[in-house]
């Protein structure tokens, strides 16, 4: 998958958040194939607060920042059904709100770079089509191609429920 990154935010120099992101999206087409397509790009916006703000106010009537908004452009059938050959296809963009992932990263005691670098993952599972609000089993299968996504990456499970990869 291409990548599109922009950092619009006082984000740390330390990591490479652009490598970061590349890391993720890569152990997670491991996980989940349909990610791996060549033809797939995605965006990826490194914002703050009041931008993602702003976003979630506009694109989902809710005023209040959170930690990762997603903006798929592909349903998920399409995704499925997408050949590796053909013109590049945008699975979506996503926004990360630096305050707010640097807050929660505080509160589970990790450090900004995995708290982004699930985030990253979860939002791009979003743009894949899951969605752990549908129901119990959406929510667990979304959660298990996380945690393995992350253990690839040697981060722990971030429920701290699930330590079965």
């Amino acid at each position: 998958m291409d990548l599109e990154i922009s950092i619009e935010a006082a984000w740390p120099s330390s990591p490479d958040w652009e490598e970061l992101a590349e890391r993720a999206a890569t152990a997670l087409a491991q996980c989940a194939p349909e990610l791996a397509n060549p033809r797939l790009s995605a965006s990826i916006l490194f914002a703050d607060d009041a931008e993602v703000h702003a976003l979630n106010r506009e694109w989902r009537g809710k005023d209040k920042p959170t930690n990762v908004l997603s903006f798929p452009m592909l349903e998920r059938e399409d995704l499925l059904d997408l050949s590796p050959d053909g013109p590049p296809e945008l699975l979506g963009d996503i926004a990360l709100a630096l305050e707010t992932c640097g807050r929660e990263a505080a509160e589970k005691g990790l450090s900004l770079e995995q708290h982004a670098t699930h985030l990253i993952v979860h939002g791009l599972l979003h743009l894949a089509g899951h969605d752990h609000e549908i129901s119990d089993q959406d929510a667990r299968t979304m959660e298990q191609l996380e945690i393995k996504t992350l253990a690839l990456l040697g981060i722990a499970d971030p429920y701290g429920d699930h330590d079965e990869f």
